[in-house]
């Protein structure tokens, strides 16, 4: 015979229970709930058992546990997770990787027909086609605009419309009608709204970025950070060697103008004394080129040498002025 606890009885279990989880994990996911029903939940709970533990509660009841433990065990981190603690929300404790997580948990969504009153999370969209319905079904059609056509004793839409707009609340006609044509438009799952890691909170979004998105991301900052720099002349690691190019182009510019010289401008300078150095290579390329030409020069030598040679005046035997 099992034992029933109390109100207090049960609140004080699931304080210990909460505790224990904050001991043992220190990566949290903070999912909404709503519209998830029982059956549903047990079978995201199967799917991540092993490495994840799902907590669900009132708000209030896991805010105060948040904070006693605070206190008690001196970690101020779970404290981040307090402003976070809004509407349906519930607690996804894990060990594993945050974004095999998240992706498990997203696998686990059911279609859901539209209901009367509820908002749309998403726009509704009817297909144009046969809806299979009799003719004596275009009431419904008519009141919500939708353009149709009697195709072979059935009612047939001629053009898809848009039943329903994202954040609109569905009602009984468009209801009605997503129910005789068998459309359950909206799906419902935990939705991960926040992470949490080590006392850091931030969007789920930050789990779908790859390394080249980060690498990206940090030479974006760089580029950045180094052109403040330059502007404002403020040395820093990422303008050290912009600011030391420079330099050197001054101060080059400076030795070329005047007598003052040093090592690392004397080529410079030689190079602007003598232009014909900038061209030791070409000597080369040139014999190479004449090298390459020279068996072309001698075959056409010998095609003129084969072909017959022209008759002159002076070989007929006299000349024109004579």
């Amino acid at each position: 015979m099992t034992v029933k606890l109390s109100k207090a009885e049960k609140k004080v279990a699931y304080d210990k229970k909460l505790c224990q989880l904050l001991d043992e994990y220190n990566k949290v996911l903070i999912a909404t709930a709503d519209n998830v029903g029982s059956n549903q939940l047990q079978n995201i709970r199967k799917g991540l058992r092993g490495d994840s533990i799902i907590l669900m509660g009132k708000n209030t009841l896991i805010r105060r546990c948040i904070k006693i433990h605070a206190e008690k065990s001196g970690n101020k981190d779970y404290l981040n997770l307090l402003p976070l603690l809004v509407g349906n929300v519930g607690l996804i404790f894990t060990k594993g990787d945050l974004k095999e997580v998240s992706e498990e948990v997203a696998k686990y969504k059911v279609g859901a027909p539209a209901r009367v009153g509820l908002v749309a999370p998403i726009d509704v969209v009817v297909p144009p086609g046969n809806t299979g319905l009799d003719p004596s079904q275009t009431s419904f059609f008519q009141v919500l605009n939708i353009p149709t056509k009697i195709n072979k004793g059935t009612v047939e839409i001629i053009t898809p419309v848009e039943l329903i707009r994202k954040g609109e609340k569905v009602g009984s006609s468009e209801a009605a009608l997503l129910a005789k044509l068998g459309i359950r438009p909206f799906s419902y799952g935990l939705v991960i709204q926040s992470v949490y890691d080590s006392g850091s909170v931030f969007s789920p979004e930050v789990l779908d970025l790859t390394e080249d998105d980060l690498i990206e991301k940090f030479a974006a900052g760089v580029s950045m950070v180094t052109s403040l720099s330059l502007a404002l002349s403020y040395p820093t690691l990422a303008a050290a060697p912009h600011m030391f190019i420079n330099a050197y182009k001054n101060v080059l510019a400076v030795a070329i103008e005047t007598e003052y010289t040093f090592p690392q401008a004397e080529q410079i300078k030689e190079y602007l004394k003598d232009p014909s150095k900038f061209a030791v290579a070409a000597p080369a390329a040139v014999a190479d080129s004449g090298a390459a030409a020279a068996p072309a020069a001698a075959a056409k030598e010998e095609e003129k040498k084969e072909e017959p040679a022209e008759e002159s005046d002076d070989d007929m035997g006299f000349s024109l002025f004579d």
